[in-house]
């Protein structure tokens, strides 16, 4: 991966509230329009695999970036929570097969990957989607390192890793599941769909609504990184501090998780 951004640590992305303006929302009013289910009016659709489609963003909102979505399902209230295991693995795959293509473009210093689900998580729209981002000259690993995706240990195969982070990037539970290439989305697909399940109707007495993904490409492996979202502690919000649960209830935690896998 090309990286072109020097020297640019934790710098905020520019946010054009122009942009922005008419972006539809339906996730905290339902009844709001879909234009993930106007599929007759998409425009610059960039790569269609049955009802699995990648397109450029049309609500471009960040500076020096080249925003794109992939639309997981033609369902609007899908998402790895209910898909079927061989939905999912297709949807994990087509987003893996987008997000590499930007990747190898070499045109961006770096390519994130991230879902949102919810509504504590940062989106706008329910409809199920992944959205892929080029990052033109900010160098988005220079703000993580390993020691964020290591921790207690989960679950581990020939095809998988699973840890609960101890030095999370924003806390409180942040679990992580690496593989060594794509070979193995496969098994990360499935993985990443157990502990969704368990946050969403387990982990905290199934009080937990929203979380996020995000996908990383370092030190030789793929890492997908699953936050439960609530409100944003004061702690990381005024002080850049993270939280993390205690050991204790880190190693329940990963005995829950290791039960359902």
């Amino acid at each position: 991966m090309t990286r072109k951004g020097e020297n640019i640590v934790n710098e905020p992305l520019k946010f054009d509230y122009r942009a922005a303006k008419g972006k539809p929302e339906n996730i905290r009013h339902p009844e709001g329009y879909c234009p993930f289910c106007d599929v007759a009016h998409l425009t610059n659709i960039l790569a269609q695999d049955q009802d699995r489609i990648w397109l450029v963003n049309k609500f471009r909102t960040l500076e020096d970036t080249c925003q794109t979505v992939v639309i997981e399902s033609s369902d609007h209230n899908g998402g790895p929570s209910v898909y079927s295991q061989a939905t999912n693995r297709q949807v994990f795959e087509f987003a893996f097969k987008c997000w590499h293509k930007m990747i190898v473009s070499n045109q961006y210093a770096s390519v994130i990957m991230y879902k949102n689900f919810g509504p504590m998580s940062g989106g706008s729209l329910r409809h199920p989607h992944f959205q892929i981002v080029g990052l033109n000259d900010y160098d988005v690993y220079q703000n993580v390192s390993l020691t964020n995706f290591t921790g207690v240990d989960v679950s581990k195969n020939s095809q998988r890793t699973i840890t609960l982070s101890t030095h999370p990037i924003i806390g409180f539970v942040e679990i992580n599941i690496a593989i060594d290439g794509v070979a193995q989305i496969d098994s990360l697909a499935d993985a990443a769909q157990t502990i969704i399940k368990y946050l969403l109707n387990d982990y905290m007495g199934g009080r937990v609504t929203s979380y996020n993904l995000f996908f990383y490409e370092m030190a030789g492996h793929f890492y997908c990184k699953i936050v439960p979202r609530y409100a944003t502690s004061p702690y990381f919000v005024g002080y850049k501090i993270a939280q993390v649960q205690d050991m204790q209830r880190l190693v329940e935690i990963a005995q829950e998780i290791n039960d359902r896998l």
